[in-house]
């Protein structure tokens, strides 16, 4: 009996593993999306401080090539916009990883004890 529940605790600690390691990488994208926003807000109030006479260039490859100055707001907006977006969704799923990471610690704890008692029982037989 001892020897099912060691092999479930096993399995359900190799999960819970994966599971931290999966919560693990989704903050690390969460913090270069952070860093991506405070990048294009800073871009975004530089162009703000440009009027229509200045001249903007975008970095294409190994060439800088004119653009408007509206196309290039605008295409920082909708950067902006798909950032935040990410950001929400990845927020969402973190919530939801740690419920379950939550759920796998209950279960982790309640087989853990189970073990316990097992071997406690083997070893008042012997």
């Amino acid at each position: 009996m001892a020897e099912a529940i060691q092999k479930k605790l096993k399995a359900e600690l190799e999960k819970y593993t994966q599971m931290q390691k999966d919560v693990s990488k989704s903050m690390s994208a969460r913090q270069k999306l952070e860093t991506q926003l405070t990048e294009n807000n800073i871009v975004k109030e530089e162009l703000d401080l440009l009027n229509s006479s200045n001249t903007v260039y975008k970095l294409i490859g190994p060439v800088l090539v004119k653009q408007d100055l509206d196309e290039a707001k605008a295409t920082v907006a909708k950067r902006l916009e798909y950032i935040n977006g990410e950001i929400q969704r990845y927020e969402s799923l973190l919530k939801e990883m740690e419920k379950k990471s939550e759920q796998h610690r209950e279960v982790l704890t309640s087989l853990q004890q189970e073990f316990q008692k097992a071997q406690g029982l083997t070893a008042g037989k012997v």
